[in-house]
């Protein structure tokens, strides 16, 4: 053995002096090891009592709350001209909705591409199937776009379903990954909304008491903490407080409730429990939610309006000038627009009332039949920006016979009506919420859709007045955000008030013309109103009385629903806005 080696064994075996030790990297190691899981312990992911009761949340679950570098057309292909990512595929009855990462520019036309995949396999080479043109494109959220695409032929996979730039080629050579599964709209985690120290998870398919308020001991929320394009993340976990129809709404976890912007954009999803009573389950949703918020410190600062009002569409943008500019004169000063995946211009509509001066937010809201989660979302979000939000849909129109007949001060009898009826009771303490009667018109003998709108040419109803619809004020909703559409739950304490009809009615154009009300059939957006061609509920105010399971015209439908002729709204109108040139009201000139 030379010197040289004998020196190196000599130093190797002499014991480490105490600052050897020290920072020794052995040492440093198992103190950083101990310091991460102190950290660990004081997280939210345990709670006291409850580890026995908590999801198994391993690996296979991140794929349910984090996507995966997804192989799609900005891999491979374009990328300066397409900036997108497919990052969840969904699957609807009629379309398959792509979440897509990016803003899709108007200019880009883009493909439905779908793919075989091999031996019924969701890993390995597909083989190019079919090309189809996309149904439609929306902006989502800040980040994301959505694209709905035809349904894929039953020889092709729902996974397998990607986006291209229209007569693009070469998409051969793509992978699918396991995590690019198309995910049922049974069952899914979709939105979620910040509020305070909590945050609203909106969850499809946990078949909740439609109009009861669930024990919120029986749900967790999960929170994703790490870059989505990761393939792991930290799962922090925190308690429901509160569980009503289909929003979930829980704490957030302790690391970012005194800094709610590092919430922004995380993925967020709901665990309930199943299983039978002695061994209870965690089951953990699918979920395509990230976490958003109001910017209710933006809005803070602002001067509230006295009045908005929210509503949800469907195919219904030929209805919005005459609705909007005539509750504009009443005094509705901003509209929240929940758009249900029209396909008939909506935008083009909102654009030209919003080049006029109405102050119109259309929101994209893919999620078929969520009418009250919607209606409970577009509460948290008016809450900082309006003081009252009345909720009543496109056909229905408040009429004031008292105010329109009289003839005191300057200016038409009538003008801000609506405004100054809530304006009276916004320094109560006690009322929440202001109800108004409906009267349903029928088609009043017509056989085509009114030239002037439907004030204008349905003038025949029932005699007694049918439901209601309301005004609240959002601050003073349970923190449930329970509604059944016509009115929410208040929190206690608070109670509603009722307008008699003497002084204050809603015209609701229920029964229209049969054209009209065969697009109403095809599909309601309520979450607990059946379809009317389900077998179901056939005595229920929400079907049509004598009307069946099927689209056809009953005999003498435009004679229907006929029992006072009512004109007084129609009369006022042309007497007070039409151009006595031409007889055109305003909603027809701003649709030339």
């Amino acid at each position: 053995m030379d010197s040289g080696q004998y020196r190196k064994r000599k130093r190797l075996g002499r014991p480490l002096s105490y600052t050897q030790f020290l920072f020794s990297p052995r040492t440093l190691f198992l103190c950083l090891s101990f310091f991460v899981f102190l950290l660990f312990l004081s997280s939210d992911r345990f709670s006291i009592g409850a580890s026995s009761l908590r999801p198994a949340l391993g690996a296979s679950n991140l794929s349910l709350l984090y996507s995966s570098a997804s192989n799609s057309i900005l891999d491979s292909f374009s990328t300066r001209l397409l900036p997108l990512r497919v990052e969840h595929r969904i699957l609807f009855p009629d379309h398959v909705l792509l979440m897509v990462n990016g803003k899709i520019r108007r200019s880009q036309e883009l493909e439905c591409v779908y793919y075989k995949l091999f031996n019924g396999s969701d890993e390995g080479k597909p083989q190019l199937a079919d090309v189809q043109p996309v149904l439609s494109t929306d902006e989502y959220d800040v980040s994301r776009s959505v694209v709905r695409c035809p349904i894929p032929q039953s020889n092709f996979s729902s996974a397998a379903v990607d986006l291209r730039l229209r007569g693009e080629m070469g998409r051969g050579n793509w992978y699918f990954r396991s995590n690019q599964t198309a995910i049922s709209w049974d069952k899914l985690a979709y939105e979620a909304r910040l509020d305070g120290d909590t945050v609203l998870v909106f969850v499809k398919g946990l078949n909740l008491r439609p109009h009861k308020i669930s024990d919120p001991s029986h749900f967790r929320c999960h929170f994703g903490l790490r870059n989505l394009d990761k393939d792991n993340g930290f799962l922090l976990t925190t308690k429901a407080v509160s569980v009503a129809q289909e929003v979930v709404r829980c704490l957030l976890p302790r690391t970012i409730r005194n800094k709610p912007g590092k919430a922004q954009g995380i993925r967020v999803t709901v665990s309930h429990l199943t299983g039978h009573i002695r061994r209870p389950v965690w089951t953990l949703v699918p979920s395509v939610a990230r976490v958003h918020s109001t910017n209710a410190e933006a809005k803070r600062n602002r001067v509230k309006h006295e009045l908005c009002v929210c509503t949800m569409v469907w195919n219904q943008a030929s209805a919005l000038r005459e609705w909007i500019m005539y509750h504009a004169w009443l005094g509705v000063e901003k509209w929240f627009i929940y758009d249900n995946n029209s396909d008939d211009d909506i935008e083009k509509v909102v654009q030209d009332l919003d080049l006029q001066g109405y102050n119109v937010n259309r929101k994209s809201w893919p999620w078929i039949k969520t009418q009250e989660s919607g209606f409970s979302h577009c509460a948290l979000a008016a809450r900082e920006e309006c003081n009252w939000v009345g909720f009543f849909d496109v056909d229905e129109f408040f009429y004031f016979p008292k105010e329109f007949r009289s003839q005191l001060g300057q200016g038409l009898p009538g003008e801000n009506s609506l405004r100054s009826l809530v304006a009276n009771f916004s320094s109560s303490t006690t009322i929440g919420e202001i109800r108004t009667a409906c009267h349903s018109f029928g088609p009043s003998g017509l056989s085509s859709p009114p030239k002037q709108g439907v004030t204008i040419g349905y003038t025949c109803r029932l005699q007694s007045p049918e439901r209601h619809k309301s005004i609240v004020r959002p601050d003073m909703l349970d923190i449930s955000l329970l509604n059944v559409v016509h009115h929410f739950q208040l929190r206690e304490g608070y109670r509603c008030l009722n307008i008699p009809e003497s002084s204050a009615i809603i015209n609701h154009y229920k029964y229209q013309v049969w054209d009209t009300f065969k697009a109403k059939f095809f599909r309601r957006v309520a979450t607990y109103v059946v379809d009317w061609q389900e077998d179901q509920n056939k005595g229920s105010k929400d079907r049509a009385p004598g009307l069946g399971t099927e689209a056809i015209e009953p005999v003498n439908w435009r004679l229907q629903f006929c029992e006072v002729w009512d004109t007084g709204l129609k009369d006022f109108l042309i007497s007070s806005f039409a151009d006595p040139a031409t007889g055109m009201l305003p909603w027809e000139k701003s649709s030339l």
